[in-house]
């Protein structure tokens, strides 16, 4: 009895988890941040089922969300794991009632799931023809305008020949078939959306390591037609050649950067804004998700940026969401970015293990 009491007084004097210090955040006037969820542990990618659930992948957590706002107050008041155990399930895509899931060299499928929340479905596994390497093995997924579901494989090293297997973006059919190459010369994208209008997809993808605090830039590509290669290992930020691997080579023969968007940030999720509730200058934009740095003298990133856009061209680069990192140390490292359906954006944060709901009202 005296050991169940202890233990209950011990439990009781444990800090509450505290909330993430959104006041040290910084948004341009009129933008609003809030706690949509704070209960997802390692939240990495987010997708939007048909019914309203946002379901949110995790990395090292090894868990599926399902999160419901069931009030529409805009604060999800249910948070259920849907899946877990699973390897690495950073990607999540929503496709005619089906939750696809991401686990390194596996997709799998959740059928029917927002019929079935509080009693999911066993994940059954669409296929397994993936490497099964884990470094850049996580994978960003999401279903294209033709309805295939496309998959990146990022390189397995830091900088190496990735060989014809890596470093590269890939679609499949629904059911796992006509598994195909799209595009190579990708480090690793975490993040990829399609252009409204062009159709373009447009992607992020991680500059290497070990060249020095500034160098090279993370970019942010754009697809034009199949078979593009963009560079890697080869050739990095569209104009620097490799130390070891560039040698013979030239940047002239791979596809440049639409922008660079800086070293060592760790841009990943990013979509194109089509809703209505910001300001009409960010119709067509890009949010762009910066994970941020971890082997930079100065810290870099840890925020969220918004790319202004005419057809292909760059007009603007600036911040949405700064203030992630305080003095050098960071509190919150936001993965990835996902419009609503009223306007509003969601932002997934892995280190705070939260969702976050961003909304506009001058």
């Amino acid at each position: 009895m005296r050991l169940l009491q202890s233990l209950l007084l011990t439990l009781l004097s444990l800090p509450a988890l505290a909330a993430p210090p959104l006041d040290k955040l910084t948004l341009p006037k009129g933008f609003h941040i809030a706690v949509y969820s704070d209960q997802v542990p390692n939240a990495r990618e987010i997708a939007l089922g048909a019914k309203g659930t946002v379901f949110v992948g995790s990395n090292s957590a090894g868990k599926v969300y399902a999160l419901t706002d069931t009030k529409g107050d805009g604060v999800a008041d249910k948070v259920r794991v849907i899946a877990s155990g699973l390897q690495l399930p950073v990607g999540v895509a929503f496709k005619n009632g089906d939750l696809y899931v991401s686990a390194v060299s596996r997709i799998y499928v959740l059928r029917d799931i927002e019929n079935h929340l509080d009693d999911p479905p066993k994940p059954v596994l669409v296929t397994d023809e993936f490497p099964t390497e884990t470094h850049h093995g996580w994978k960003f997924i999401a279903f294209g305008p033709d309805g295939k579901l496309y998959v990146p494989i990022g390189a397995p090293c830091n900088i190496c020949d990735p060989g014809p297997d890596h470093a590269k973006l890939t679609r499949m059919n629904a059911d796992g078939s006509g598994i195909e190459d799209v595009a190579s010369g990708i480090r690793n994208t975490v993040g990829f959306d399609w252009q409204p209008g062009s159709g373009h997809l447009w992607f992020t993808d991680n500059g290497r390591d070990l060249m020095g605090d500034d160098m090279p830039s993370d970019e942010l590509n754009e697809i034009t037609r199949p078979g593009e290669h963009f560079g890697y290992p080869y050739c990095h930020q569209g104009d620097t050649l490799d130390p070891e691997f560039g040698k013979g080579r030239s940047c002239k023969d791979y596809v440049p950067p639409v922008l660079k968007l800086g070293a060592h940030v760790a841009s990943l999720g990013m979509r194109f804004y089509e809703g209505r509730q910001f300001p009409a200058s960010y119709k067509g934009a890009i949010l762009v998700a910066e994970h941020g740095s971890w082997n930079r003298t100065k810290k870099s990133g840890y925020r969220v940026m918004t790319v202004r856009l005419n057809g292909s061209k760059v007009l603007s680069y600036e911040p949405l969401i700064t203030g992630f990192e305080q003095n050098e140390v960071a509190w919150g490292r936001p993965v990835d970015v996902q419009p609503l359906p009223d306007g509003s954006v969601l932002v997934s944060d892995d280190l705070a293990g939260a969702v976050y709901r961003v909304t506009y009202m001058p």
